[in-house]
């Protein structure tokens, strides 16, 4: 009996591989990792309340550059209108009653300052007020102390002051000796300063309170009270705090 053969189809390998056409796909990991990367991008702030703050910045600052104008014309038409100058004082004359030191290095100071004022405006008044406050010094030292007198000082007026300051201080040593050896020398620095509230007077308006202070270097030739005390040089600086 003739053998039988079964003949059966070719298989197409080609068809079974994955086609060159597609790319393969991604692992999940990598597809996670890539959306990780890039994230979607924050939301726009509202435009209303930024623009209402901006609007609210320009009318703040508009307000402000306006009030510098006015009151910088304000200041420049009363400069022009009373061409004011500052006041100028000078030490005059010093005269001490009493200068001692005892064992325990205490000095006690009594001084007679002569002091002129000079108020050179045509249309500004000086109405010195209560509270001021005058101190010689010696070397940071306070020697004495006093006060300036109450007072009007009108238009382009010149007042001389006599003025009197006394007080106690403890020099150490040191400072001691040094002002002895001065005193053989002849030239001892001083300082006055005062501290002197005043309101000032344009035309008819009082200005609010302010206060003068001033600083006044001087060198004499003695700090004893038996000698003619003689001022070698005297140079006054004035300054206004509001």
């Amino acid at each position: 009996m003739a053998e039988r053969h079964r003949i059966h189809p070719a298989v197409d390998v080609e068809a079974l591989l994955p086609s060159s056409s597609h790319a393969p796909s991604k692992p999940l990991q990598t597809q996670a990792a890539e959306k990780t990367d890039h994230p979607p991008p924050p939301p726009p702030p509202p435009k209303k309340r930024r623009s209402c703050c901006c609007r609210c910045l320009c009318w703040t600052v508009l307000t402000v550059v306006i009030l510098v104008v006015i009151i910088g014309a304000i200041v420049g038409i009363l400069y022009l209108a009373f061409d004011p100058k500052l006041p100028k004082y000078s030490v005059d004359r010093l005269a001490i009653s009493n200068f001692t030191v005892d064992d325990n290095m205490t000095v006690s100071a009594t001084f007679n300052l002569t002091v002129t004022t000079t108020n050179p405006n045509k249309k500004i008044g000086i109405y010195y007020r209560g509270g001021s406050h005058l101190s010689a010094w010696y070397t940071n030292t306070s020697l004495c102390s006093g006060t300036f007198p109450v007072f009007y000082q009108g238009h382009k007026n010149t007042t001389v002051l006599n003025l009197l300051l006394s007080g106690e201080t403890q020099l150490g040593s040191g400072l001691l000796q040094e002002l002895q050896q001065q005193q053989q020398t002849g030239t001892i620095p001083l300082v006055f300063r005062g501290n002197v509230p005043v309101k000032v007077k344009l035309g008819s308006l009082k200005l609010p309170k302010v206060t003068f202070k001033v600083k006044c270097d001087i060198i004499v030739n003695s700090l004893s009270s038996s000698n003619t005390i003689s001022l070698k040089s005297s140079r006054c600086k004035f300054r206004l705090k509001l």
